[in-house]
């Protein structure tokens, strides 16, 4: 699973392995260490629950973003490309996007591990 910040946004994307687990058991996570301390990391997970809209938890050095389990699980088995919304933060809003990682048309196969096949593959530009 990737993270991409930028200013009041997060975006995820996933693999197809990713989107299985996320499928079957609720949750991915993933833990980038920051230092040499044991409390110097962040994790972030994507969740599926019980919830009406995507919601954001944040307790420590751990950062969920949680999907509604019917949107989940109906974006698993279609075609979008991602699920979107925003939640309500002291400066205003957080944009959220959950997206399935798409093969990239110009990197090698080692960088397209667990991707999902990009439509415009073969297409001209």
């Amino acid at each position: 699973m990737k993270l991409r910040i930028k200013r009041d946004s997060l975006r995820l994307r996933i693999g197809p392995s990713e989107m299985e687990q996320l499928v079957e058991s609720g949750r991915i996570e993933e833990t980038v260490h920051l230092g040499l301390e044991d409390s110097a990391r962040l994790t972030y997970s994507l969740e599926h629950a019980d919830a009406e809209a995507i919601t954001v938890r944040h307790e420590g050095t751990a950062l969920a973003v949680i999907l509604p389990s019917s949107t989940a699980r109906a974006w698993a088995g279609g075609e979008d490309v991602g699920i979107y919304g925003s939640v309500a933060v002291s400066s205003g809003s957080l944009d959220i996007a959950v997206e399935k990682d798409w093969a990239c048309l110009d990197k090698s196969d080692g960088d397209n591990a667990d991707t999902f096949p990009n439509p415009r593959l073969g297409a001209a530009c």
